[in-house]
């Protein structure tokens, strides 16, 4: 297969993700900022799903960049990233139609552990091309590092949920602003090559 058939294959699944997640948005019967208030917890999830999704996108687009040949192992890998960020949509509306609610909360640091492990997984198999690339594997290395610290989050998430799920929340904050400073280090190393 192709690598910009890969690549535009996942741009579509994940521009449909955030199709999907907006549509959520109610609009209100009134025409006031007070009809709009019941309408924030709502945003506010739809938001950090919005986040992440464009995090996963950027990542993603350098991760490919860095293949030079699509094989089946990259194919599924890939397919199974992309199931996970589909369920977005769904934990992302029930969290935000129940944002104090704790098994919301858990069930969104669930499909939040299991992007990240797959994600994971992909970088791996994506990895094992490399192999002989040391500046390449230092690269994927240090953006493991952060995606270790992630997961950690996540599942510190998922664990305080059934207690504090507003603390869950701010968990899964605190991580998306860590990924939104960008990782530079696959795009160094990519330039570099050029």
């Amino acid at each position: 297969m192709n690598k910009s058939r890969l690549e535009a294959f996942s741009d579509g699944v994940l521009a449909i993700i955030i199709t999907i997640m907006v549509l959520e948005l109610k609009v209100p019967h009134e025409v006031s900022l007070q009809a709009l208030l019941p309408l924030l917890p709502v945003f506010i999830s739809y938001l950090l799903s919005f986040i992440y999704i464009g995090i996963y996108w950027a990542n993603h687009h350098h991760l490919l960049h860095t293949v030079k040949k699509v094989n089946s192992a990259i194919i599924w890998g890939n397919m199974h990233l992309l199931f996970w960020l589909s369920l977005m949509p769904f934990v992302t509306a029930w969290m935000g139609e129940n944002h104090k609610a704790c098994l919301p909360v858990v069930f969104y640091s669930i499909v939040l552990i299991l992007c990240a492990f797959s994600y994971f997984i992909l970088q791996k198999v994506i990895a094992r091309d490399h192999v002989n690339d040391e500046k390449m594997n230092a690269a994927m290395q240090k953006q493991s590092r952060k995606g270790t610290i992630s997961l950690l989050c996540y599942c510190s998430a998922f664990a305080l949920a059934f207690f504090q799920p507003a603390i869950s929340q701010m968990l899964f904050v605190v991580v998306a602003v860590m990924w939104v400073i960008p990782d530079k280090n696959i795009e160094r190393v990519l330039s570099e090559k050029d």
